[in-house]
């Protein structure tokens, strides 16, 4: 059976729409859909967005499996584009749990049950690159938009499978990408089960240092990068990463050293240019 994943925001139009054609679309096989969250406007309160509604649907998959969480989307949906209830309220969404079947989620939204989930989940959409609600994705293919069933048969019917990696690779994988992106807050989230369990991993080190320098923790930045050259003293970008981060805390004449035996180790441009920038400061 291939899961179909549908990242969508639930007050996004084109997500009940594409909903619908989904629903219209003839598979070859059996398929799980599962909903995975999307804010369209990941700046607005939490009084007035859907972060909460993500938590009812996230809870609904965990305690009940994908036709639970389905059922209480559609109505989710059904009450904000039909009825116009306000579906950011608490009261509403536990009703709309218990129609479904979930009881008890008035105590769960208080007891922030759903939360972490959520915020993970949102990451990992923003790691794999879903940027459009709704995205539907299949093993290591994917489609943007409210398409039509047609077309969401053909996703399903040509998906590339996805790749059973550990849950640690796929970690690094996703942290690796929220830095690309400029979310060194995101990737050090991601990471906090691999810093608590291989928090000596030199790659894992590495790329908290990373993080922590993106986000500007630059005492912890150095911090690990010290210790992690203890080790591996011929690690270049480590030991260039460290002189750029005591360029950054304003210790050239600190940053130079380092910056001048990685720029002896390896030629990349980026450390030529760092270390003509730090020589310029010290003369």
């Amino acid at each position: 059976m291939k899961r179909i994943e549908v990242w969508a925001d639930l007050v996004c139009s084109w997500a009940h729409i594409g909903k619908r054609r989904l629903e219209k679309a003839e598979f070859d096989e059996d398929v799980e859909i599962v909903w995975r969250p999307y804010l369209i406007d990941p700046m607005a309160p939490a009084t007035a967005g859907t972060f909460d509604a993500h938590r009812v649907v996230a809870i609904a998959l965990d305690r009940g499996g994908p036709a639970l969480q389905d059922a209480l989307v559609e109505r989710i949906m059904h009450a904000y584009f039909v009825d116009g209830s306000d579906i950011g309220d608490r009261a509403t969404l536990a009703a709309l749990a218990a129609e479904a079947g979930l009881d008890g989620m008035a105590e769960a939204l208080d007891a922030g049950e759903g939360t972490d989930e959520v915020r993970d989940q949102l990451l990992r959409g923003k790691a794999i690159g879903v940027t459009t609600s709704p995205t539907f994705v299949v093993g290591e293919s994917a489609i943007a938009g409210a398409q039509s069933p047609e077309v969401l048969a053909d996703l399903v019917r040509h998906a590339v499978p996805a790749r059973e990696l550990p849950d640690e690779v796929t970690r690094l994988r996703h942290a690796e990408s929220l830095l690309d992106l400029r979310d060194p807050l995101g990737a050090l989230r991601i990471m906090e089960p691999l810093l608590a369990e291989h928090g000596d991993d030199p790659s894992v080190r590495l790329l908290a240092a990373r993080a922590y320098f993106g986000s500007a923790q630059l005492g912890r930045a150095r911090e690990t990068l010290e210790s992690l050259l203890e080790r591996t003293p011929g690690d270049h970008y480590a030991r260039f990463l460290l002189g750029r981060t005591l360029e950054r805390a304003n210790r050239p004449v600190e940053a130079l050293p380092h910056l001048r035996m990685a720029a002896a180790m390896s030629s990349e441009a980026d450390y030529t240019d760092a270390l003509r920038r730090v020589e310029s400061r010290v003369s």
